[in-house]
């Protein structure tokens, strides 16, 4: 399978669904991770250029992990549209990576980056089904179904579907490991330790589903987009 990740932030998507991602890899899926923001709000020291160059070689090492593609929209932090501009781009990597998958941000999630970045993988899944909406890549003929992630701490979401992670959770841990700068400014900016939080989280689903360590998800239900099998590894 193909798997698309459509992340707000670089980190994101490492903290939400990194194990699942690990696990598809390991089964041999293609994985490609998205974030929408280059996570150039991310910092107390350094400048907007300079902590975005740090954090897309962080967010590029932790893609290397699993052997994962990685791109990045580039859109400041605090700044995700979901205008045309927006589509287009989302919609040529979406053409380009064929995704079987798109996994994405909850419509819930806590703030306005992430609710955009969901919103906008799920309206260019469809725009990239239309033969006039020209890019580079041609149309992709498939109207893929997409999976919302755990929002952070959980709040408000209620998974539909579970993934036993803990074969994968070391590899989970790793990825997020190579957020250096995010490890730091997630400590000064909110007061949490972020690797503490996401064994948390990861144990939390896990009780609810049986297992050491799990992720929790939730399909879109649009018509379209729901099929009768289980896509998540």
């Amino acid at each position: 399978m193909n798997i698309l990740a459509v992340g707000s932030h670089p980190d994101d998507l490492e903290i939400l669904c990194g194990g699942t991602l690990a696990k598809c890899a390991a089964r041999g899926d293609h994985i490609t991770m998205v974030c929408a923001a280059n996570g150039d709000c991310g910092s107390a020291v350094h400048t907007r250029a300079e902590i975005a160059a740090i954090r897309r070689k962080e967010a590029e090492a932790a893609a290397a992990v699993i052997a994962a593609h990685y791109d990045c929209l580039d859109y400041s932090d605090l700044e995700i549209p979901v205008d045309m501009e927006a589509r287009v781009k989302l919609v040529e990597i979406i053409r380009r990576s064929q995704p079987d998958l798109i996994i994405t941000h909850s419509p819930n999630d806590y703030m306005l980056d992430h609710r955009n970045a969901g919103a906008l993988a799920e309206v260019a899944g469809f725009d990239a089904t239309i033969p006039n909406l020209k890019t580079e890549s041609p149309v992709y003929n498939r109207l893929t179904p997409v999976y919302c992630m755990d929002t952070v701490a959980g709040l408000g979401f209620e998974p539909a579907e579970y993934v036993d992670i803990t074969e994968h959770f070391a590899t989970k841990a790793r990825m997020l490991a190579c957020h250096e700068s995010q490890v730091a400014w997630l400590r000064h900016h909110d007061a949490i330790n972020v690797d503490e939080m996401m064994e948390i989280m990861a144990r939390f689903r896990g009780v609810q589903a049986g297992v050491r360590f799990a992720e929790g998800f939730r399909p879109v239900q649009l018509w379209g987009r729901v099929v009768a099998r289980r896509l998540l590894p």
